[in-house]
């Protein structure tokens, strides 16, 4: 689920944060619900597939240290002088509480100056801020990191990013954060996005119905701003460039019958449905297609798919549904193996099934990966320039996704380093079966 603050700049965490919390007060009296986070021009992935599990163990690694050894890869200890890196996260929220992310980003940073030499071949020390996902926190965490003398600056989902990283950036402190829709923050010379604006809630439906050859996609998204932008203002162009019909259907917070909404889509002649909502949203719009009879194609948030979604709605309809995903949590593969082993070997009570903490260890991993090669002074300058210049990188944990921060992989938008995503096909008992690549095409040079 997400977080969120001012409708326009914003993560999915965000915007999905905002549109639970108008859900459940038009529910519940104001009760906000968990979220989850993560990005897009719009709303994204995230409590993916595997979100809701209670399933802490997932993907657990072989036993023993050889076992370990092997996945972890040799043995390359970070010596000298520690460099120091922030690291910003909600820790124990109102909304969710994200001190999960705060022990993954200590195993990671063990972990990365263990295997991997550290920065420069110098140690990781973590200094970690947490926001609480206040706006005021938010921006003290950012104070705090520059006046800490941090060379660099993680920020894990949060509802308050932009607050975090504005003072950041005003230092020229190289930033490494998963996704926003901030104008000021994409824009910037010295922040690092690692996930796509679009992909989740556009590239996705978009490439489901060239896949399946459908003629017709009706977006179905709750009706608050926050969830409306991508469908809006920027879905129509890129539905219209890529020869599918479109229709956006706007259902309010809070709809627990949405059987009349759902007749739209079949008096407009749809063949796919795209889903942006909450699990107790998307709920409602599925029993409200199988309701009118809809025979096409849906395919969702991930967001969307839950234990409760599960428990809601037959195997058979959830059975095959594409959806997308902001990490390959859940299923067996070598990218969760990575994590796992991490957790397990320099962690302690770490949580397998939050996808937000899978994240941290992304943004993490990924930002020492991008500073490969980098010698001499490791100052904030230096980082910056190192990730600038990084060749095409597989992003740690992403199931195979490259990135690259050069500014060209959506040149109006020069902070984001990643193109594509992933999404995950539903098996019938509604659990990702495997993850998939889409659009993650060569960057520039």
């Amino acid at each position: 689920m997400s977080h969120v603050q001012r409708p326009g700049g914003q993560t999915a965490s965000q915007i999905f944060r905002s549109i639970t919390s108008a859900q459940s007060s038009a529910r519940l009296g104001g009760l906000r619900l968990a979220g989850v986070a993560v990005l897009a021009a719009s709303l994204a992935f995230v409590s993916a597939c595997g979100g809701g599990s209670d399933d802490k163990g997932a993907a657990t690694p072989a036993n023993g240290s050889a076992a370990a050894d092997g996945v972890l890869g040799p043995v390359a200890k970070a010596t000298g002088t520690p460099v120091k890196i922030g690291v910003i996260t909600e820790g124990p929220s109102p909304n969710t509480d994200h001190t999960n992310d705060n022990r993954v980003a200590q195993a990671t940073a063990k972990y990365l100056n263990e295997h991997k030499g550290g920065i420069g071949g110098r140690p990781i020390e973590i200094t970690i801020c947490e926001t609480l996902a206040d706006l005021s926190k938010a921006t003290d965490c950012g104070n705090q990191m520059v006046e800490k003398g941090a060379a660099a600056v993680m920020i894990g989902t949060s509802g308050v990013v932009e607050a975090a990283w504005k003072p950041l950036n005003d230092a020229k402190i190289p930033v490494m954060i998963y996704g926003s829709t901030d104008p000021s923050l994409l824009a910037s010379q010295t922040t690092f996005v690692l996930a796509n604006l679009t992909f989740a809630v556009i590239d996705l439906p978009i490439q489901v119905a060239k896949d399946k050859g459908n003629k017709k996609v009706t977006s179905i998204v709750v009706d608050v701003p926050a969830a409306l932008r991508a469908a809006q203002d920027i879905a129509p162009p890129l539905y219209q460039k890529a020869g599918i019909g479109y229709e956006l259907l706007r259902v309010a917070p809070g709809t627990a019958d949405m059987t009349p909404q759902m007749q739209q889509v079949v008096d407009n002649g749809s063949d796919q449905v795209f889903i942006t909502g909450s699990d107790s949203f998307c709920i409602s719009a599925m029993n409200g297609l199988k309701a009118v009879g809809f025979t096409g194609t849906i395919s969702a948030i991930s967001q969307c798919i839950t234990d409760a979604t599960r428990k809601s709605i037959p195997g058979s309809t959830l059975k095959d549904m594409v959806i997308s995903a902001s990490t390959p949590i859940g299923p067996d593969s070598p990218s969760m193996d990575l994590y796992a082993t991490v957790a397990k070997t320099y962690g302690k009570d770490i949580d397998l099934s939050n996808q937000d903490s899978m994240i941290m260890f992304m943004i993490l991993a990924g930002f020492q990966a991008a500073t490969q090669g980098i010698s001499g002074d490791i100052t904030s300058a230096a980082l910056t320039s190192t990730i600038k210049a990084m060749k095409e990188t597989e992003l740690p944990a992403s199931a195979g996704l490259k990135f690259r921060c050069n500014g060209k992989a959506i040149p109006a938008t020069p902070a984001v380093c990643v193109l594509g995503g992933l999404s995950t096909t539903l098996d019938d008992k509604g659990q990702p079966a495997a993850y998939k690549v889409l659009g993650n095409t060569p960057i520039a040079d």
